[in-house]
Formats: C-alpha cells, sequence, structure tokens
C-alpha cells in the first residue's frame, strides 16, 4: 500500500543541501522552550517548502503544537530562530504572524458560538460602511463566496452555536483560508469531521499548494500523512528526530521513529472469557434522534458502536448515561429495570461516561490536574465539611502513574497538558469511580500511535477484569480491533451488530451508509 523505505535512507537534515533550488518559505532553526518543570523544545528545526504538505509527526508531548504556537506568534521562543523566505523574524503576537503570512487551524476549535459563521470568519476584520459601521451585507456576500470556493454548504447567517462539531471545523478552515496565507499550519484539522468531508479537505489543500502555499499538517492518522504529506518531520519528547520524503516511508518506518520502538500489536488479545449479562436495552429511543435501539452487553465484553457523523451513536451514549433521558424503551441492570434520569444516578448505578469532546464537555481548563481528575469521586471523599486531601491525591497520584499522564506536578493547570495527556486525566477521572459499565465516545481522538497502544491495552485489561465496555469511534480500524461486537447505526437506526469474526470494513460502511441491514 506505502512505498518501502529502504535500509539507506537516512533521515534528511536541515544541514543537507535542499533536492530542490526554490527556497524555503519558512525555516525553524534551532528552537528551544521550556515551561516550568517542562522542557517542551530542545533545538529543534523545521522547513517548509513552497507548493508542498510538511506532514509533522510525534507522541502526544512531543512538542509539535508548541512549536507551531511560537511559529503562529502565540509563544515566544527561548532560544533559536524563525526565517521567513529566508530573512529573520520575529511575532510578538497572533496577529504579527498572520499579518506576515502565516494562520493556523487549531486543534480545539476557537469559534464565537453566538456569533454567525460570517462574524467568526471576519472577527477583527469586519468590512465597513461608508458610516464606519460594520456593513454586515458585505460581509455576508465575502463570507458566501469564500464558502462557495471552499464548496462548504453552509448559510453565512448561521449561529456557529447550531453547528455539528464536524461544521463547526469546516468553519475553522475557512476562517483560516480567508487569510490569503502563504503558511498554513493544520493542527488535527480531520479528528472531528466524516469521511466524506476529510476528501473534502485534501481537494481544498491540494488547490493550495496549486497556488504555492506551503502547509504544515499534524495528524495521528497514518493513512492522512501518506495521502497529502510530501515530507514527513519527527519529533519525540520535545527533540528533532530527522525528516524525510514520505515516498521513501511506511507506516511500520514513521511509528518507529515517533515512538523509538516497534508496535508490533497495537491490538492486545484478550484470553479471559466474556461474563455474565450486565446490560440489556430494548427498543431504546430519543424522538427525532434514534429510535429501536436494542443490545445486550455482558461483563468483560466490548462493544462497538459505528456510524458517520449524525448517525446517533453519541445520542444513545448520553441516554444511557442519563444527560437525554430517553422517549421511551427499557435498559436493565442485572435483570432489572432501571431508570436513568440524570448523570448522577447513572454513576451510582456504576456507569462511566468519557465524552466525545474533552475540551466542551470533558475539562475544567482553568483547573489543576488534581482538581479535574477528582470530581467524580469528591462525594466519597468529603463528609462532614471536610475534604480527605491525602486520600484523594494518593488516588490520583497512583492513577497517574498507571496511566503515564505526563505532568510536571498535580498542581499544573490541565489546559498545559498535551491533548492525549488530557484525555488520559480525564480517563483517570472515571476510573477512580470503579465503573462496571464504561461508555469511551471516541477515547484516541487527538492522541498519538504510542498513547494509543496504551489506551487500547487499559482498555483491554478492563474488560479482562470484567468491566463492560461501549466503545464509539469514527476510526474502524480502532472498532474492528478492539471490539468482541460492532453495533453499526444509520441516521438514528440501527443497521445492525456483527460479530468479530465477521466483521470487516466493507461490511460496517455498507450498513453506515444505509445500503443494507443486518437483522
Amino acid at each position: 500500500m506505502f512505498a518501502q523505505a529502504t535500509a539507506s535512507q537516512a533521515p534528511l537534515t536541515g544541514t543537507q543541501p535542499a533536492e530542490r533550488e526554490e527556497p524555503y518559505l519558512l525555516e525553524i532553526a534551532n528552537i528551544s522552550k521550556g515551561f516550568p518543570g517542562v522542557v517542551a523544545l530542545d533545538d529543534v528545526q523545521l522547513r517548509v517548502r513552497p507548493g508542498s504538505v510538511l506532514a509533522l509527526m510525534g507522541e502526544n508531548g512531543a512538542g509539535k503544537s508548541t512549536l507551531m504556537k511560537i511559529i503562529a506568534g502565540i509563544y515566544q521562543p527561548d532560544a533559536g530562530e524563525i526565517r521567513l523566505r529566508g530573512k529573520p523574524i520575529t511575532f510578538d503576537t497572533p496577529l504579527a504572524a498572520l499579518q506576515a503570512g502565516i494562520a493556523m487551524i487549531h486543534q480545539e476549535l476557537n469559534l464565537m458560538p453566538h456569533m454567525s459563521i460570517a462574524e467568526n470568519i471576519w472577527i477583527g476584520r469586519e468590512q465597513l460602511n461608508s458610516l464606519h459601521m460594520v456593513n454586515h451585507r458585505e460581509m455576508h456576500r465575502c463570507t458566501a463566496q469564500l464558502l462557495e470556493r471552499l464548496r462548504i454548504n453552509l448559510d453565512p447567517e448561521e449561529q456557529v452555536g447550531n453547528l455539528s462539531i464536524a461544521e463547526r471545523q469546516m468553519v475553522e478552515i475557512a476562517k483560516a483560508v480567508s487569510y490569503d496565507s502563504d503558511i498554513l499550519i493544520m493542527d488535527e484539522p480531520t479528528s472531528a469531521i466524516t469521511d466524506k468531508e476529510v476528501a473534502h479537505l485534501f481537494s481544498i489543500i491540494a488547490d493550495l499548494k496549486s497556488q504555492g502555499k506551503g502547509i504544515i499538517y499534524i495528524t495521528h492518522k497514518m493513512n492522512e500523512v501518506f495521502a497529502i504529506a510530501d515530507e514527513v518531520a519527527v519529533f519525540r519528547d520535545g527533540a528533532y528526530i530527522g525528516l524525510q520524503r514520505a515516498d521513501s516511508m511506511d507506516s511500520d518506518s514513521l511509528i518507529s521513529m515517533m515512538v523509538g520502538r516497534e508496535l508490533n500489536q497495537l491490538f492486545p488479545v484478550r484470553e479471559k472469557p466474556i461474563g455474565d449479562l450486565l446490560l440489556s436495552v430494548r427498543d431504546l429511543r430519543l424522538d427525532g434522534v434514534f429510535q429501536g435501539v436494542s443490545f445486550d452487553l455482558h461483563a468483560g465484553e466490548i462493544l462497538g458502536i459505528a456510524g458517520l457523523m449524525g448517525s446517533g451513536r453519541t445520542n444513545v451514549a448520553e441516554t444511557i448515561f442519563g444527560i437525554t433521558p430517553s422517549s421511551g424503551g427499557e435498559i436493565k441492570l442485572d435483570g432489572q429495570v432501571v431508570r436513568i434520569s440524570d448523570p448522577h444516578m447513572a454513576i451510582e448505578k456504576g456507569f462511566a461516561l468519557l465524552t466525545e469532546d474533552r475540551k466542551l464537555s470533558g475539562l475544567f481548563p482553568c483547573l489543576s490536574v488534581l482538581e479535574n481528575m477528582e470530581m467524580a469521586v469528591l462525594p466519597h471523599y468529603s463528609g462532614n465539611g471536610f475534604i480527605q486531601q491525602k486520600a484523594l491525591r494518593a488516588l490520583c497520584e497512583d492513577m497517574c502513574q498507571k496511566l503515564r499522564v505526563k505532568t510536571p506536578s498535580l498542581e499544573q493547570c490541565i489546559d498545559t497538558l498535551s491533548g492525549g495527556n488530557q484525555q488520559k486525566a480525564l480517563l483517570a477521572r472515571w476510573l477512580m469511580t470503579n465503573p462496571r459499565l464504561l461508555i469511551l465516545d471516541e477515547p484516541t481522538r487527538g492522541i498519538d500511535v504510542g498513547a494509543k497502544a496504551e489506551i487500547y491495552r487499559l482498555i483491554s485489561y478492563l474488560a479482562s477484569e470484567g468491566m463492560a465496555v461501549i466503545m464509539i469511534s469514527s476510526e474502524l480500524p480502532e472498532v474492528l480491533g478492539m471490539s468482541d461486537r460492532v453495533m453499526v447505526m444509520h441516521e438514528g437506526d440501527l443497521m445492525g451488530t456483527l460479530d468479530q469474526a465477521d466483521a470487516t470494513q466493507e461490511k460496517v460502511m455498507q450498513l453506515a451508509s444505509g445500503m443494507t441491514a443486518v437483522h
């Protein structure tokens, strides 16, 4: 599938002569950056050619996002130099970087939910009329023109808060393109969009390349790297490892560069048998969203839920957890009917839910790692107006070690951690409740391949110890590799459930697209 790397192919370094004569758009030389207790970047380098895509790869905490924030003017480096079109330059603010021709699509969405698409795209650059008032008609026209050029079918006047996560991601992309920058940084741009929208994004990238733009593309999805990248640079633990042409590598050699070791078995094998029936769901429905969802889940079993965006996967999970109480149907736990009307009741029954979007519904970004982790178990460690802080801290420290959460201390603000370490901290929050049923909605979104392997091993271990797991994922290899059975949804309907032995990508996609059903 991918071109094989040869044994003699050595990583290209910034000191070697370029194969082509065109100057670089952007050069990063000897950049270092530290935070309290952490060296985020240690003497790293990078280079971006015009009309090319450079994929920047590495595990969470490797320093990729930190370097991108330096290039975008959000952080200032402690040492090193940035050269733009061959000339040294410094950016004191993100505005200075934008004015110099550098735009960035962040991993975490940063749109204003109470403003329209047009207002979000042109915020700070509003068109004014002769009276120096905002010309909403002209903003609407320019936005409609931009969206049409990018083939994004959205109304410029639609409020962003009404959009799906995937639609918001497309607005972020449109906003970045609107600056007409020479360099576009894309940090996990496909983490929340469908396969169809990914193909759409790739066509936009191809257009930008043809215009001579340079693109830095950060992703954890290997297939994307080999689909669009011209060159691949790898960081590990804040250090520059090397740079190679994408067509000289394969996924195994890239993983080896990223993690410094081989990952021979990404999806672990469980040997313990599946236990007794734990959860039984019959004809569950949420009016206008999904209907007729029925399944059984046993202790020690992993049930995967697949489906395209908008299929109702997340809604089913939120209904079981009591976030959106069902309109009808029945849920039995240990053979007894239970009515779960809110998350507090679900937690009391031994349910836990890791939500799809950690920023919107998981993290408290201004609080510390400790405060974020202890939240779900706080009631069990408090009484008579006092909190057993020493016992809570010991529990959190133990869980951090088990999940390998990289943080200088538990007092560190969780917003400063990498996306993958934030996700592991949230998972730790729920595991401390000792749940019987663990619902994971996109558990490895924005997590590198090394951290994914750790999460998969943890999920497999929990299942082998008797925990029942529901895992929702947009990544088919993940669903197929981890699940004992795969339940597939399409536009609110349960299309069928496949045993592990019968489940293939083709069968799942046929069900997910509504082409066929299994009864």
